[in-house]
């Protein structure tokens, strides 16, 4: 047997109070025939809380049933052949003694105390926020308190993976292992938690955690990113500027940093796999006109990767176009009908400006157009090109504005027909479409009723919508009215012409058909005889000579 360690004085004093019990017992005490039983036998108690402990014999006539232990015991009450005892405060492990006598003899019972505690502390060792990919990682994990130490352990987890699992040894007690980085690791959570089991002394598993620590994991290539500008940039004017890198993880945590100049950008960073692209506008002032540089840094987990491209920065202004007239809004050009419109394009000195096709008399010159607004003229678009020569390379500058005409509505006979003809209790549309600027309202009334008809929806027919509407489309430049008839017939009425005229047809041909049938019997009864005394008498009929009693 392994020793386990120097006993408590108190253990000393209740085993050699159990050796001189046992010793001074009468012969034959141990084939005794009745047994002094401890309940519970063996209970595993949580440090500092209290046990109830009953002493109980089968025999007929018990006496003097006491209790043994080196704990504070009060007494709760006994009986025949029965006490029982309240122990408080059990904070250690110990053995209690149930004694008593039995006609005459002692008999006694035992019972082993264990007490548990839970670990005071547990806590897993700080370790760097960022770890490249491939590398090792080293987890610490310090354990204080907890008994009893056989049923206690240590688990280091990732996640809810268990990674080592290991039996607490000293005080405090630590636990190592080392895992190989990878890319599941990234945003994995480790931690450390201790395991009391005490499932074989049937109370169960008992578990606490440490807070856990966050790892990140990086790959950073080596190669610089790459920087797409435009070779020029117009004062006064905006490009997209793009930086990409491949090969980053976790492209979605690295930082990235453009500037124009002394100008710093304010970059859109979206990544895809392992790709990370930031994309920012890149305004040019005046200050910045001349040869300048754009810089891309990339920065992950405390390292950068750069690169530059040059950019030439230019003036170039224009086209500006303008529409003079009778407007009405200035953000929206918008003329009434038949208004005189003058439409001017210029973009400044050694610039050539088209304006509508038409160019101007030479570079530098103002472009002119002029027109009597019409409907025709509503939304259309005036468009003027400028192109500078800068450095060899011929830039182009496009600019366009539309004109809206205000004019007074119109009903489209083509798109509204003027006589419809509908059966009633049948569903029809009402097509009808006007134009205008603003879009007119349109509707249609009834010339008696003035009822209103819906247009452009189905609706139930009935025979008292016959007659003469006034359809009218109005917005604020005027007014204009169609007229459209609508004959709606009774489906009952054709229904009964349509009988009478077949029952009328039936009844002819019924008496048609009984008149030849007459005819033809008669023309087979007759006979025919010849006169010999003149030929130009007749032919006459003689009849035959009839039965009697016909």
């Amino acid at each position: 047997m392994v020793p386990l360690g120097p006993l408590p004085r108190a253990c000393w004093t209740l085993l050699i109070s159990l050796l001189l019990v046992c010793c001074l017992l009468p012969p034959g005490v141990q084939g005794q025939e009745f047994l002094l039983q401890v309940e519970p036998q063996d209970p595993v108690v949580l440090a500092g809380e209290s046990l109830l402990v009953n002493c109980s014999t089968d025999c007929p006539q018990p006496e003097l049933i006491t209790l043994e232990t080196s704990l504070f015991k009060e007494s709760m009450g006994k009986g025949l052949g029965w006490a029982a005892f309240q122990l408080s405060n059990v904070t250690g492990d110990s053995v209690v003694l149930c004694s008593g006598f039995c006609n005459g003899l002692q008999i006694t019972g035992s019972s082993n105390i264990t007490v548990y505690r839970f670990p005071e502390h547990v806590e897993l060792a700080p370790m760097s926020p960022w770890k490249p990919i491939g590398k090792n990682l080293t987890l610490r994990c310090c354990v204080e308190g907890g008994a009893p130490r056989t049923s206690l352990f240590v688990l280091l987890l990732r996640g809810e993976e268990v990674l080592s699992r290991q039996l607490a040894v000293g005080e405090p007690a630590e636990v190592n292992t080392t895992v190989l980085v990878g890319r599941n690791d990234h945003g994995a959570n480790f931690s450390c938690r201790w395991e009391l089991d005490l499932r074989p002394q049937g109370l169960g598993l008992f578990q606490n955690s440490s807070v856990p620590r966050q790892l990140q994991t990086f790959v950073l290539p080596v190669t610089p990113p790459r920087l797409f500008v435009p070779r020029f940039l117009e004062v006064g004017t905006s490009q997209v500027v793009n930086c990409t890198l491949d090969g980053l993880f976790p492209a979605s945590e690295a930082q990235v940093q453009l500037a124009l100049g002394d100008q710093m950008l304010h970059p859109t960073v979206v990544s895809h796999g392992d790709t990370l692209m930031a994309t920012a506008t890149a305004t040019a002032s005046g200050e910045l006109e001349g040869a300048q540089e754009i810089v891309c840094n990339v920065t992950l987990a405390g390292e950068s990767r750069k690169t530059q491209e040059n950019l030439t920065i230019y003036s170039f202004w224009g086209p500006m176009m303008n529409l003079s007239g009778t407007l009405r809004n200035l953000s929206q050009p918008t003329v009434p009908e038949g208004t005189t419109v003058n439409v001017t394009c210029a973009a400044g000195a050694q610039v050539q400006v088209t304006l509508d096709g038409v160019p101007a008399v030479a570079p530098g010159q103002l472009a002119l157009l002029q027109l009597n607004a019409t409907e025709r003229d509503d939304r259309r678009s005036f468009f003027c090109n400028a192109t500078l020569e800068v450095d060899g390379v011929v830039l182009h500058r496009n600019r366009s504005v539309q004109l809206r005409v205000l004019y007074g509505p119109k009903i489209d006979p083509a798109k509204c027909p003027q006589h419809l003809t509908w059966k009633d209790k049948t569903t029809q549309v009402l097509q009808c479409q006007a134009r205008g600027n603003p879009d007119p309202q349109l509707r249609c009334l009834h010339e008696a009723s003035s009822v209103q008809v819906p247009i452009g929806i189905p609706f139930r027919v009935r025979l008292n919508y016959s007659g003469i509407y006034y359809c009218q489309a109005a917005n604020s430049q005027g007014m204009h009215s169609l007229i459209v008839v609508m004959n709606v017939q009774d489906c009952n009425s054709l229904t009964v012409t349509i009988v009478l005229g077949v029952l009328t047809i039936l009844g002819l041909v019924t008496v048609i058909a009984a008149l030849m049938y007459v005819f033809g019997r008669h023309k087979r009864s007759d006979k025919y005889e010849v006169n010999q005394g003149s030929a130009w008498l007749p032919l006459a009929s003689k009849q035959p000579d009839e039965a009697p009693g016909e």
